[in-house]
């Protein structure tokens, strides 16, 4: 079968042969539709974050994908069941967070995640994985599926936001998204329900396709070359919720000026080392009279995939049109990759999904 790799050393993406994968017992067999592509993909190509399986030299990419059940092989699954798999699976048989149904808890080194590090993704024409790890969609989504490992990062971060919050009465109406890449507008989308007033930050300007996404969804785009996050309250409001997805080193302390009292910041980015000056004792102060929270997020569980699909659902053609802006096929995979002013959200296809 076909796959799309990178190889140790190697600056770009390849398509090479793999065997078909067989699956073990407890295994299903999965034919592959479509795969998104995401920052973290670009990292792992990079050299910057990741790795190949131990003891070989490439990593088949992608972990943001929708497929369809080719062999059930006794799981509980039927021939073409539409499914979405999750991402991390244990390193070297199963742990407590796993045992747990806790894989997005585990810290470094306690997990692998495919197509990231340690295990082979899903960039190939088929791939298999145990039961537990697949989740079932609607037919209708086949064609979205790829969205709901990101909408599940959002998902979870989300829950723990509120879970934060919990020991008391929290009604949050105002949120901020930091980063108007596909993850801030996907998040956008999901908080359009729960928050009355939603704003999107970036760096871009107008004319710009993200920009008209922001507001065809109602939110408001604030420019951060205009204000900077900590002039957010002043000019528009104090945040109760603020979802960082810049991976921007800055964002994770002014999110604490940009809250509302009682509010709470979910950080996401994943920065690179970063030294700059703080006033620390400020913002103390901010946390401890204001009763604020930041909580880090990554990964996501099964739950968070089931409570996706939900928002997926309800997600507007249109909004999901003008989201992914290419699906190419293995004979022009490289332009899934590119990274430009015009592209939002892209995927590879491998097959076509025929309703039975």
């Amino acid at each position: 079968m076909k796959a799309i790799a990178v190889y140790d050393g190697a600056a770009e993406p390849v398509v090479t042969e793999k065997p078909r994968p067989e699956p073990a017992p407890g295994e299903a067999l999965v034919r592959t539709l479509r795969v998104g592509v995401d920052g973290t993909d670009h990292e792992v190509i990079s050299g910057g974050h990741g790795g190949a399986p131990e003891g070989e030299d490439h990593l088949v990419l992608g972990h943001e994908a929708v497929g369809v059940i080719e062999d059930p092989n006794d799981t509980p699954f039927e021939v073409g069941d539409v499914v979405v798999p999750t991402v991390r699976r244990p390193p070297n048989g199963a742990n407590e967070y796993f045992a747990r149904g806790e894989p997005d808890m585990a810290p470094e080194g306690r997990y692998h995640e495919r197509g990231i590090v340690g295990a082979h993704g899903f960039m190939a024409e088929y791939f298999t994985s145990p039961a537990e790890f697949l989740v079932e969609i609607p037919p209708a989504l086949a064609e979205w599926g790829f969205l709901v490992e990101p909408v599940s990062i959002a998902e979870k971060a989300i829950e723990h936001a509120h879970a934060s919050r919990s020991a008391f009465h929290w009604e949050p109406e105002s949120a901020l998204v930091l980063g108007n890449g596909s993850l801030g507008l996907l998040t956008v989308a999901t908080l359009d329900e729960e928050f009355d007033r939603i704003y999107c930050l970036g760096r871009r300007e107008r004319p710009d396709p993200t920009i008209d996404v922001i507001e065809s969804l109602g939110a408001t785009y604030v420019n951060s070359n205009e204000t900077p996050v900590p002039s957010v309250p002043e000019d528009h409001e104090a945040m109760d919720f603020v979802f960082e997805a810049t991976g921007y080193a800055p964002h994770a302390f002014e999110t604490i000026e940009a809250l509302a009292p009682n509010g709470v910041g979910a950080l996401l980015g994943v920065p690179n080392d970063w030294e700059f000056e703080i006033d620390g004792g400020r913002l103390h102060r901010e946390f401890v009279l204001h009763n604020k929270a930041l909580v880090g997020s990554v990964n996501s569980g099964y739950e968070h995939f089931e409570a996706a699909v939900g928002s997926l659902s309800r997600f507007s053609e249109s909004f999901l049109d003008d989201l992914v802006t290419g699906v190419y096929g293995l004979d022009e995979f490289e332009a899934a990759f590119a990274d430009d002013d015009t592209t939002i959200k892209t995927a590879v296809e491998f097959d076509v999904y025929e309703e039975r």
